[in-house]
């Protein structure tokens, strides 16, 4: 798409920083983060899988990806690389020999400069794949044997050591960067929010916050060990970094021993990689890094794909040179090539010390065809990235002055949506909203039951002197077979209130969920409108003379008289069992209803607010947790059981609801969908049971039905 015009003189190339981008130097090292996730429907089950349909291997442009840069950039990339691979080239050979007499650097201590240790490190790291025991002519000068295991020559060296001497090369690169910009005049006349260092950050052989890994809390550091890798302003101290703010990791790297091991270092490497997504909310793609032994492979995470690099062997100078090609790319470009959103940046409050984001959202012009942006800010980040692959939807509470944070009156959506037409500010949810205000704006009753649409549109990054539009196109230039073609947007509705998983009371919950059950019937009896997305993020709770009034929002996905999405809601928590069971099929009212139900069962049961739920504490007899767990299928088996019978559900769902309100409410819309004389629970009916039924009208409604694998499905009945 051709490159808009800017609307002003405003930089839109920014720092993934927490401070004003007037500061001094836009990557502070050490700062605080407040801006969490929540995690009221967190998705794990896209990790669960196996992620090798989506992982293309050996794709050369993966280096490229980074190097897209101005050719001032690109200039002092190729000479800083040279330079380090040379000066990297004569140490080895320096320690190689030095070894041979049994006085490598190692041996030297503390006498040894940082670079030869470095070095020291790196030498290791060429030759520990594939000598065997003892096989090192060192004469006996070096005492790390211990290091080797006794099947050296098949497994490599222990993955532990391994991720020292990777740290050990990133150093390296560093300190060489470090030193140009101190001495190299040139280096001034570079932009400094394209310059970093990136630095390793102390290794962590824990599953990540929020990467939905459960089961294996810890592994053998001798078989796996990981670290990760932040941006860090040139000057920096080059070390290893201890706990820096999460928005400044670049990625994770993956050490495995085993050659079987390598595909679970990749699935790992991906937790990991969603954790990042989760916990950085201008985060549009991620880079990731895996070794085995001497080899080395880049990874770029985009939404619906993953590329990784053909091998990098660290045992040969060429290895070398590309992968210190890579890491200079890392430190010299623009940072939307690291995956960082300039339209979003962090700030740091200067007067209580608070991160807070700065988001720009636009609306082209239709007359002009110029894009008009208008900056919001946030505190709250009211539903994180939770997926590693599809839209990667975020909503931020927000407000248009830093001022006013604490009470919001916007909700900003971010996506990467494939949903849209020839008009840059026409989607499905503006269109289905357009809709429904035109119908009911005339009608007191629900005119304020939908959200109000404030401003749709691309979101755009500066390339150069223009705008362009953010998509997967622009973002994976190069890259080979994209699936999905997405474009980045950003919707924003007034937000008179707060979201429904805000509520104060569960009162509150009760009364949207009323009102909101009255506005869908509305809307499909009106429009033949279904919302097709509920969750806690589709409702908000708006102040009303009388009180609270829910009101809808969030249409992305809604049908429009049969019309729907291909794309299926990335929420498995609310979604209901024939949605899950199958996908891309017409939906009904009941469906929609379905799906508040398990809105009401997750409030009820894991809070109705962040206070209510950062108490909460995962019980493994908590079966509402399997409602998010696994594929689509897995979870529909999962809901089949759970209400099969009001008994069931009363055991394995109610009994973790407080009396009161919401447990009253889940139990009442449980007989009204599943328990009244058109069906007859979700548990599919064989023979032998239709015989025994001793109600004859059920038992001849389900005779009707075909039979599939032997039995009868009793949802069939509903419609």
């Amino acid at each position: 798409m051709a490159p808009r015009s800017r609307e002003d003189e405003t930089e839109l190339r920014s720092s993934p920083t927490l401070v004003d981008p007037e500061a001094d130097h836009p990557l502070p090292a050490r700062v605080g983060f407040g801006l969490g996730g929540d995690t009221l429907d967190i998705h794990d089950g896209d990790c669960n899988d196996s992620i090798q349909h989506i992982l293309r291997r050996n794709c050369d442009t993966v280096y490229k990806l980074a190097a897209s840069r101005t050719p001032e950039l690109s200039k002092v990339a190729g000479k800083i690389g040279k330079m380090i691979a040379a000066d990297m080239e004569a140490r080895l050979l320096r320690e190689t020999r030095a070894k041979g007499r049994g006085n490598s650097s190692r041996d030297k201590g503390c006498n040894s400069s940082s670079l030869d240790t470095w070095a020291s490190d790196i030498l290791r790291w060429t030759k520990s794949q594939p000598l065997p025991l003892g096989n090192e002519s060192d004469g006996g000068g070096d005492s790390d044997e211990s290091q080797y295991s006794d099947e050296s020559n098949h497994t490599g060296i222990y993955a532990d050591y391994v991720a020292t001497f990777f740290e050990s090369l990133m150093l390296f690169v560093a300190h060489h960067i470090n030193e140009y910009f101190m001495h190299d005049r040139a280096s001034r006349f570079l932009g400094p929010e394209d310059c970093r260092l990136i630095l390793p950050i102390a290794r962590n052989n824990k599953e990540a916050e929020g990467s939905d890994a459960s089961s294996v809390a810890y592994v053998d550091p001798a078989d796996f060990a990981a670290f990760e890798y932040g941006v860090f302003p040139i000057g920096s101290s080059v070390e290893r970094q201890v706990a820096p703010a999460p928005h400044l990791v670049v990625g994770g790297a993956e050490v495995v021993r085993h050659k079987s091991d390598y595909g679970e270092a990749e699935q790992r490497l991906a937790k990991k990689t969603k954790a990042l997504f989760f916990n950085q909310h201008n985060r549009r793609f991620a880079w990731g890094l895996t070794a085995r032994s001497c080899t080395v492979c880049a990874y770029v995470f985009g939404m619906d794909d993953i590329w990784g690099s053909p091998g990098m062997d660290i045992a040969s100078a060429e290895g070398r040179q590309a992968l210190v090609s890579l890491l200079v790319d890392w430190s010299l470009c623009p940072v939307d090539r690291l995956g960082f959103d300039p339209s979003t940046r962090y700030i740091l409050d200067g007067d209580n010390g608070h991160p807070y984001l700065r988001i720009d959202a636009y609306e082209v012009d239709e007359n002009t065809s110029h894009a008009r942006k208008r900056a919001y800010y946030s505190q709250q980040c009211v539903g994180a990235a939770d997926r590693l692959t599809g839209r990667r939807t975020r909503y931020f509470a927000a407000s248009t002055d830093p001022k006013s944070m604490g009470e919001p009156a916007f909700l900003i959506k971010d996506v990467w949506s494939t949903s849209g037409s020839s008009s840059a500010n026409d989607t499905r949810e503006s269109s289905v909203l357009n809709i429904l205000h035109a119908e009911f704006d005339r009608s007191s009753e629900f005119s304020n039951s939908f959200a109000r649409l404030i401003s749709t549109g691309p979101v755009y990054i500066g390339q150069g002197d223009a705008l362009v539009e953010d998509t997967t196109t622009m973002a994976f230039v190069g890259l080979p077979s994209i699936s999905q073609a997405r474009q980045h947007r950003r919707t924003v509705t007034k937000l008179e209130g707060s979201l429904i998983s805000e509520a104060g009371n569960e009162n509150q919950v009760v009364v949207a969920i009323a009102d909101v059950i009255t506005a869908l019937t509305a809307a499909y009896a009106k429009c033949k409108i279904l919302h097709g997305n509920i969750s806690g993020r589709a409702i908000l709770l708006q102040k009303a003379a009388a009180g609270i009034k829910g009101v809808l929002a969030d249409f992305d996905y809604a049908s429009i008289d049969g019309d729907s999405v291909a794309e299926t809601p990335e929420s498995m928590l609310f979604q209901s069992i024939d949605s899950l069971e199958n996908p891309g099929a017409d939906r009904s009212p009941l469906d929609v209803a379905e799906s508040l139900l398990y809105l009401v069962c997750s409030l009820g049961t894991l809070g109705i607010n962040r206070a209510d739920r950062a108490g909460f504490v995962e019980d493994p007899s908590m079966l509402i947790m399997w409602w998010n767990k696994g594929a689509a299928v897995t979870i529909a088996k999962q809901k089949r059981v759970h209400l099969s019978s009001e008994m069931v559900l009363t055991e394995n769902i109610l009994f973790f609801m407080r009396p009161g309100p919401l447990h009253d409410l889940a139990l009442d819309m449980y007989r009204a969908l599943f328990l009244h004389p058109g069906t007859f629970g979700t548990t599919r009916i064989n023979n032998a049971q239709l015989a025994a039924m001793r109600d004859d009208g059920i038992a001849a409604a389900l005779r009707a039905l075909p039979v599939i694998d032997g039995r009868r499905d009793p949802l069939a009945l509903r419609l």
